[in-house]
């Protein structure tokens, strides 16, 4: 076994490489002298320098991140050595593995070793200078060995020169994109390039996701669901490699309906994890809007966009860069069970998923037909506007499915090719819903103020804008029972039996058994818009 093979085996002792991407490595010797800093997002966040050296990445992990702060003294942690195949990695590590989380190229470049001609000896001795030039670090960088901490890894500091490259307060965070793609963390663990399937045989196991491309999710198991059943009221929920920090179970936070008995936060819980397989298709990759209800239903709710910073680490967010004074910057991406379960533990009963994707967050993916009935329109006067849409929609050949609210209403969603802006959405939803207002003027009004339609319904198509959010499907909605919006076929707009709230979190999931979900094909479907 040659050194470089040898100094392979601790990395590759920690993986698996069944069910991870990240490269195994060869171990091929190389004469370049190249660096990468990766961000690295897994149990906590931190910095992976990285030089080349005898064929492998000697690396360090650095919490805080490499500076040209030459005042900074950084705790470096010496790690295993990575193959040089780890060079380019950006993308996610599956949870579970060794170091599960998103990974970008933060910076990359070349070094030089300094005051030696063996910087592998010079790391042995624990004392590496050297000049760094990549494309946001830059001049004299030293590595100095100090002790070793409890697990009996060695750690180091890491340090600038005070030369022409130092930036005094200079802080990495302040630099969060890749140098190999642009994105964020944020953005590569919302929409990775490829999905690890560890069902599947190992060669196809990395499969690409295109536009269109739909993820998948696996059901809880039942021990996991024992866990939860056998648990006071708090307690931390270890739930497909998260842990999940829940509270107040017992509370109640929806009153009984007629002979049945109310829902807890515990029962809230256990549909998150459960119906997560059905509902994160709707979520994933997408900024969500928050309507919670931490006392309960019976008392007001409010809207919270903002991540708050007690959120666990491990919680995907996206950055909104182009947010203005007052506006939210943070918000949270809902792309795994563990994240649907803290949404519940943290109150959030209806959960509202923007209708463009990330990074893309001005082309929607969905046109969005909103019946929003009034004071004095019953649930026959919504039907009779949702069969008219129905008849509208399959004279001009476009596919999509309404969906009950799990209130009063009934919503109709439209999937739409890339391209579309919100603009074009909200012209052509507009033009076909005058078309349905003219039909029956006597449901309909236009006005925007509820206490000026008369108690009539509206056919809002100003929901198709950048930020304006309708409930996801599955939601659970703030009213006694639970009840929870639900797409349907359009044939049953004629069963007489159909209310928008006839499900509920506690019979909806018979209700997927025997009919599935209608909407669900559509998701991501290229369809584009006929003119109108």
């Amino acid at each position: 076994m040659s050194d470089a093979q040898q100094r392979l085996a601790t990395y590759r002792a920690k993986r698996d490489f069944s069910v991870t991407a990240e490269p195994a490595g060869t171990a091929v010797a190389s004469g370049s002298r190249r660096f990468v800093v990766q961000r690295h997002r897994a149990r906590r966040r931190h910095y992976d320098l990285r030089l080349e050296v005898d064929g492998v990445l000697a690396s360090w992990a650095v919490p805080k991140g490499p500076t040209l702060d030459p005042r900074a003294r950084q705790l470096a942690v010496h790690v295993e050595d990575h193959p040089i195949e780890y060079f380019d990695f950006e993308g996610v590590i599956p949870k579970g593995q060794y170091g599960g989380g998103d990974v970008i190229v933060w910076d990359w470049g070349t070094w030089q070793p300094v005051r030696t001609d063996d910087p592998s000896k010079a790391i042995q001795r624990g004392e590496l200078h050297f000049d760094l030039d990549g494309e946001k670090l830059g001049g004299r960088f030293v590595l100095v060995r100090r002790d070793r901490d409890r697990s009996g890894k060695e750690q180091w500091l890491l340090l600038h020169k005070d030369d022409d490259h130092a930036r005094a307060g200079w802080d990495p965070e302040d630099h969060p994109r890749s140098v190999k793609t642009g994105r964020t963390n944020e953005e590569v663990a919302a929409a990775p390039d490829t999905l690890w399937r560890s069902d599947l045989p190992a060669g196809e196991a990395a499969i690409r996701l295109g536009p269109g491309s739909v993820r998948s999710w696996d059901p809880p198991t039942e021990e996991e669901l024992g866990q939860l059943d056998a648990m006071d009221g708090r307690g931390r929920w270890l739930l497909q490699g998260r842990e999940v920090r829940l509270t107040n179970l017992d509370k109640v936070l929806f009153p009984a309906l007629a002979r049945g008995a109310p829902v807890t936060k515990r029962d809230l819980v256990r549909y998150h994890a459960v119906i997560a397989p059905w509902m994160l298709p709707y979520l994933v990759d997408r900024p969500v809007n928050l309507h919670r209800y931490p006392e309960g239903v019976d008392r007001p709710g409010f809207w919270h966009k903002e991540v708050p910073s007690h959120a666990p680490e491990w919680l995907t967010r996206w950055r909104n860069e182009e947010a203005g004074p007052g506006e939210t910057e943070c918000y949270a991406v809902v792309d795994s069970l563990a994240a649907l379960v803290w949404m519940a533990n943290f109150g959030a009963v209806e959960l509202n998923p923007w209708t463009s994707r990330l990074p893309r967050v001005r082309e929607p993916t969905w046109a969005l037909i909103d019946i929003d009935p009034g004071e004095h329109t019953n649930f026959d006067d919504v039907v009779v506007l949702a069969r008219l849409y129905r008849t509208a929609l399959a004279h001009l050949e476009v596919a999509a499915t309404p969906k009950v609210t799990g209130k009063r209403g009934v919503q109709i969603w439209v999937p739409i090719a890339p391209g579309y802006t919100f603009d074009d959405t909200r012209t052509w939803v507009e033009k076909v819903s005058r078309a349905i207002g003219r039909t029956v003027p006597d449901l309909v009004s236009w006005e925007w103020h509820k206490d000026r339609r008369n108690g009539l319904a509206r056919l809002d198509y100003t929901q198709n804008a950048i930020n304006k959010t309708l409930i996801a499907p599955f939601s659970a909605r703030p009213a006694p029972g639970a009840p929870v919006s639900v797409p349907i076929h359009w044939d049953e707009l004629d069963d007489p039996d159909l209310r928008p709230d006839r499900w509920t979190i506690g019979t909806v999931l018979d209700r997927l058994d025997a009919a599935g979900d209608p909407l669900a094909p559509l998701i991501g479907r290229p369809q584009r818009l006929p003119a109108l």
